[in-house]
């Protein structure tokens, strides 16, 4: 039976001069959790947010955070921002394998591999397992489904489909196979982020994707709840 549709807000296009507001407009519109995207200028090049705005939002919302760490050395901490509030940490697997030649200088993105160290991996995933949080990994455009046997130990798989590093980007088809593919062998939650919009949900959906990450498309909707209620009525097929 197909999992329920479920939306993800991310707020890198809310407005963070009234960041709470925007975290109410969040829970008013009945999204499932909040999504934190946070980025080192070194995976990718941009820098955003960390441990302090998932303290400062935590006290504020029930709703899950979703702390996406889009960072070099993610190891180093998951159990900070598990201290300040993350229910989920998403971990990016281009972390734990040999960069491809394209990426492996310090400013050379998108970062891609074509197979990770399960074990380093599985290190970390067990780590968030034991402080009683759900770990995602996260999948990179380039970067192949090869995951393994990591799959029966995580929560969820979140695809990018977008090249990580900017808001505002447009979605890339060319990853809907790949949620085909991982939908036929993972049974968990398959999350897709980048580029979600009314049509480009329902691809996504209809690929095998259960949670939609979406920053613009929410924010800058004159009915937010509305925007959810429709997201939330896509179905497979």
């Amino acid at each position: 039976m197909p999992r329920p549709i479920q939306v993800s807000a991310s707020i890198l296009c809310a407005d963070f001069t009234k960041l709470g507001e925007e975290i109410k407009k969040c829970e008013e519109a009945g999204v499932d959790s909040i999504h934190v995207d946070v980025m080192d200028g070194h995976f990718v090049p941009t820098i955003t947010i960390g441990q302090i705005i998932v303290k400062a939002i935590r006290p504020i919302t029930k709703l899950p955070i979703e702390t996406h760490l889009m960072i070099e050395y993610p190891w180093d901490y998951i159990d900070q921002f598990i201290d300040v509030g993350a229910d989920i940490v998403s971990i990016h697997v281009e972390c734990y394998g040999k960069l491809k030649a394209s990426a492996r200088r310090p400013a050379q993105y998108p970062k891609a591999v074509d197979k990770i160290d399960v074990r380093k991996a599985k290190k970390d995933i067990d780590r968030i397992k034991q402080r009683g949080k759900k770990v995602f990994l996260v999948i990179n455009p380039g970067t192949p489904l090869c995951l393994g046997s990591l799959l029966k130990d995580v929560d969820g798989v979140l695809v990018m489909s977008v090249n990580p590093g900017y808001a505002n980007q447009k979605f890339m088809p060319e990853v809907l196979p790949k949620i085909e593919r991982l939908r036929k062998e993972f049974y968990g939650d398959i999350s897709i982020d980048g580029g979600i919009n009314g049509s480009t949900a329902s691809q996504a959906v209809k690929a095998g994707a259960n949670i939609l990450a979406t920053a613009s498309y929410f924010f800058g909707s004159n009915n937010p709840k509305e925007l959810v209620r429709i997201l939330k009525k896509l179905r497979p097929n």
